[in-house]
């Protein structure tokens, strides 16, 4: 991308060269005409000199490929508008201030892996005392009645909890992914939702998990999004900023 320029393309060695790596399978056994096979496809995806790096069977009949190429598409970074989760990133002391000078009781927060999923490292990191990398968790801050309900929580008790407790905040994580089944989940949370009474009007909703974006959150209902590189202070900063500013 030259300086007045905002359209881009891939970088491999040099400035605009178009370089691109890929990687996929395909349901043929290891051959030179799988690999021949591969190159096709590379091809048709409007791909030039085409380099198969990688060949490796992972079944009989199935082959992974390592793929060099090059890509002529460019993007112009001036046409791109992608919704931004701005809030002002606290520490924890000033968040506890915060909060303590504008709540007349802690906020319930309430999170959850949902559905058959069973991790809880990433929910776990947000929730727990001692928190991740030396950030402490929700559990820690005086004013967030953190709950962790861990994992392989169906989403209609979740909802009914989220009433139950009279929830200011859910979050929920969503660890496995395949065939898009975190997004499943999180839709069928929502729905869930919807469907009760007594849920506080101003619930803030977050998801998070590894193939979790905002804008993506934005567009399935949810208020915001946390992705990979998510620190417990990153959504403690958020709910309180959002919190305030929800009740003026």
């Amino acid at each position: 991308m030259t300086e007045a320029s905002s359209v881009i393309k891939t970088y491999g060695d040099l400035m605009d060269d178009g370089a691109i790596q890929l990687s996929f399978t395909l349901p043929v056994a290891k051959s030179d005409k799988a690999r021949e096979a591969a190159k096709k496809m590379a091809e048709q995806m409007g791909l030039s000199d085409v380099k198969i790096l990688h060949m490796e069977s992972i079944d009989k009949e199935f082959t992974f490929f390592v793929v060099y190429a090059t890509c002529n598409v460019t993007v112009d970074m001036d046409q791109i508008e992608v919704p931004v989760l701005e809030y002002p990133q606290l520490e924890f002391n000033d968040i506890n201030k915060t909060l303590q000078n504008e709540l007349k009781q802690p906020l319930t927060v309430l999170g959850a892996c949902i559905g058959t999923d069973a991790h809880t490292v990433g929910i776990d990191a947000i929730f727990n005392m001692k928190g991740y990398m030396g950030n402490y968790g929700l559990e820690r801050y005086p004013m967030f009645n953190a709950i962790n309900l861990r994992a392989q929580v169906d989403v209609n008790d979740l909802a009914k909890q989220v009433v139950d407790k009279k929830a200011d905040v859910v979050m929920v994580s969503r660890v496995v992914t395949q065939r898009d089944s975190h997004v499943e989940e999180f839709k069928k949370f929502l729905a869930a939702l919807n469907e009760l009474e007594g849920v506080n009007p101003k619930l803030i909703k977050i998801c998070g998990g590894p193939r979790v974006t905002h804008k993506e959150a934005k567009e399935w209902g949810f208020d915001a999004g946390f992705g990979p590189g998510t620190l417990p202070s990153h959504v403690a900063s958020y709910v309180a900023h959002e919190v305030l500013k929800r009740r003026g």
